[in-house]
């Protein structure tokens, strides 16, 4: 673990199985100009890896009644959707099958550029503020007639839970998820206050070959469709308590991380991954912006997971795949 771990990895890598750990490290600074470094314990932005906590959230609501997977999306909110289809309904945004236009694009190496133009990141702190970005665009397709990853279709989502709890989504989804699950460091924190122990993202300036604040780069504070900050200990805990039953029916949580989508990749929140000799998926969530790299896995057989996160932007997808591999070589000797 040791020597797959040391190749220029800065952040929070923790494995835990059944309560037990496997493996925890921490390198790097969460603070570069004060030298302070990562903990296992440093709160981290984990970008759109908390879109799982949004469709949480909706099917807690629909567990109690209070919401359906086919409501259509204009019927619930009292808000000008411009270009947004009336058929898309509440089960679409959860699965990326509406075909809405969203307010991200792909861009040079698949990096993801955001279209804030002539909007500033300092002005999007509730997910009302994200509205302008996308309702005009033109549809994608038809709503169910493809997949299509839609941050867009979150904040959505994100104001479905305000209007029906009426209560702000950050405060909603402490009371329903991060509580019940024991989730103490976690919260949707804004940039110009944060709490303790949160790690600075940072991105690479090539030219001058330093090390530069994500401040500028990313929203003022995060919403249904990411910039949650969370600790891995935090982590453990969700994909326990959904293990357990603690935030939603065992049925429930086995639909949620099971496949919704006819490519078999992708359940309620969550991306999955077939296991050899396996019948059931490997359940992961993932982020990623400037200064973010995040992934979390979830085998609920084992009840292992295996989070990294960076502040760096470091790899930590090919990193976790290569941990992973490891772990069931070890367990097959």
């Amino acid at each position: 673990m040791n020597q797959l771990a040391k190749n220029d990895f800065k952040g929070v890598i923790s494995i835990e199985q059944n309560k037990k750990w496997i493996y925890k490290q921490a390198t790097g600074e969460a603070d570069l100009s004060n030298g302070r470094p990562n903990r296992l314990e440093t709160k981290f932005s984990i970008a759109g890896g908390s879109k799982v906590f949004t469709a949480v959230a909706i099917l807690k609501l629909i567990e109690q009644k209070q919401l359906n997977f086919q409501d259509r999306v204009r019927d619930l909110l009292p808000y000008s959707l411009g270009n947004i289809d009336p058929a898309v309904t509440v089960r679409h945004l959860l699965t990326h099958t509406s075909g809405i236009g969203d307010y991200h694009e792909s861009g040079k190496n698949g990096e993801v550029a955001l279209l804030f133009q002539p909007f500033q990141y300092a002005y999007l702190r509730s997910a009302r503020d994200y509205l302008p970005l996308f309702i005009n665009k033109p549809m994608r397709f038809s709503p169910g007639s493809g997949f299509s990853y839609c941050s867009a279709g979150y904040i959505l989502l994100s104001l479905i839970i305000e209007k029906i709890s009426g209560m702000p989504f950050d405060a909603h989804i402490k009371k329903t998820i991060f509580e019940p699950a024991d989730m103490k460091g976690s919260g949707y924190f804004a940039l110009d206050r944060l709490p303790d122990s949160c790690a600075t993202g940072y991105c690479f300036d090539e030219r001058t070959r330093q090390h530069f604040s994500n401040i500028f780069s990313v929203e003022a504070k995060g919403s249904g469709a990411g910039g949650a900050y969370t600790t891995t200990v935090d982590l453990e805990n969700f994909w326990l308590s959904l293990k357990n039953g603690t935030l939603l029916s065992k049925q429930m949580v086995r639909a949620m991380l099971s496949p919704q989508i006819d490519e078999g990749f992708y359940g309620y929140g969550v991306w999955l991954q077939e296991q050899p000799e396996e019948d059931e998926h490997l359940s992961f969530i993932q982020g990623a912006q400037p200064g973010v790299s995040f992934i979390s896995s979830f085998d609920r057989r084992k009840g292992r997971s295996i989070t990294l996160i960076s502040n760096y932007g470091s790899d930590v997808l090919t990193l976790h795949g290569q941990l992973y591999a490891e772990l069931e070589r070890s367990s097959s000797m």
